[in-house]
């Protein structure tokens, strides 16, 4: 990797951040980059509010013009690594990859190679230059499906405002314990868990989270539902899901003991307790294209162990055994 890199960037506070501490309000705009990293720009007067250079806990109001320009020390080399990538996509701006389950999008703490960055780096040795080798977003180890990488620094921006804006579609397939009558909304405020800082819970004093979800299909015992985000945070679908004493079947961190539909045959048994994850795909990415500005979208089939675990649960709610 390179041992500096170059960051420019400008934004306006979202009046949703109103009454938030400024590096709280950073953190939210800027999630590429660690919250750290953000209180070392302040303290130096790398980042600038409406010109000026605040104190990170004074509180915004929303409607301030932050500036960002600073230099980027990596922190470590990141090896590319020869692990196949499932590209849906892929032109000059950007990439569409089908991640799949058990694959870490970056190295970490438990993590040092063996990552999503790592085979991007080896397929793609120029995202070298871009912060994060162009990963803008993230998906859980365990949770399969699509992701988009820029390939560029103002397809970097583009994507990177998208998400801010909200104006990137992402859907996700959930099977979930429990049957329903009809979708809905989850609308609660997400933050770290009190006791377990490994976890995310629901919590007044979080930051807003919203997740809307409708009924693909219904079993005997599950439900497989169809969740769009309309913010992003940590386990955002996980922690709510189980909020509504839904939890997605599989789920190690928030899913409680495994359910098992009434009369269920031994297919469906070990179908449910061979999935070894949460029961969670990524499956259909809309974005604007950051070069033509144009609605692009794709979408990904469940990989063959969810396939699997359904096909089960059918077969046993049809009566075929």
């Amino acid at each position: 990797m390179t041992a500096t890199q170059r960051i420019e960037r400008e934004c306006v506070i979202d009046a949703e951040q109103a009454g938030r501490r400024l590096d709280q309000a950073l953190a939210a705009m800027f999630s590429e980059f660690s919250r750290s990293q953000l209180q070392r720009w302040l303290a130096s007067g790398a980042i600038t509010v409406d010109g000026t250079m605040p104190q990170r806990r004074s509180r915004v109001a929303g409607g301030e013009r932050v500036s960002l320009s600073a230099e980027l020390a990596e922190a470590g080399a990141v090896t590319p690594e020869a692990i196949p990538l499932d590209v849906q996509h892929e032109d000059d701006a950007i990439l569409v990859i089908n991640k799949p389950a058990g694959l870490v999008v970056h190295p970490g703490a438990g993590n040092p190679d063996g990552t999503l960055q790592n085979a991007l780096l080896y397929h793609y040795p120029e995202l070298d230059a871009l912060p994060r080798s162009g990963l803008v977003h993230r998906l859980d180890r365990d949770t399969s499906g699509l992701m988009v990488i820029a390939r560029s620094h103002e397809a970097h921006q583009s994507l990177v405002d998208q998400l801010q804006s909200r104006t990137m579609g992402r859907a996700y397939q959930a099977l979930v314990a429990g049957q329903f009558t009809a979708g809905g909304l989850v609308d609660q405020p997400i933050g770290r868990h009190p006791a377990d800082r490994t976890r995310m819970a629901v919590r007044r004093e979080g930051r807003r989270a919203v997740t809307h979800y409708r009924i693909v299909e219904a079993f005997a015992g599950h439900t497989l539902l169809r969740c769009n985000l309309e913010t992003g945070r940590t386990h955002q679908i996980r922690v709510h899901l189980a909020y509504i004493r839904h939890p997605i079947v599989g789920d190690p961190t928030y899913g409680g003991r495994l359910r098992l539909p009434p009369g269920a045959d031994e297919p469906v048994t070990t179908a449910l307790r061979g999935l070894g994850r949460q029961a969670l795909h990524a499956e259909r990415l809309t974005l604007h294209h950051p070069r033509t500005g144009e609605s692009a979208s794709w979408t990904a089939e469940p990989p063959d162990d969810l396939k699997h675990l359904l096909a089960a649960l059918r077969c046993h709610r049809d009566g075929a055994g």
